[in-house]
């Protein structure tokens, strides 16, 4: 993920930051607690295609 085109984006919902998850191809928004996919290296950033996080799962900074 290109680090200028992570510090232009933001979270659809709340236009807070989102954080790259390398492993999982996916950029969380820590507030929201949703993981929008990268597919063919390109952000969904829709809603309706964010994964919920689980109330366990760990969000890496």
């Amino acid at each position: 993920m290109d680090t200028k085109l992570l510090d232009i984006l933001a979270c659809p919902v709340c236009k807070g930051p989102l954080v790259y998850d390398k492993a999982a191809q996916e950029l969380i928004c820590k507030a929201d607690r949703l993981a929008y996919p990268i597919r063919d290296g390109i952000p969904v950033m829709l809603e309706d295609e964010a994964r919920t996080l689980a109330a366990d799962e760990e969000v890496q900074s």
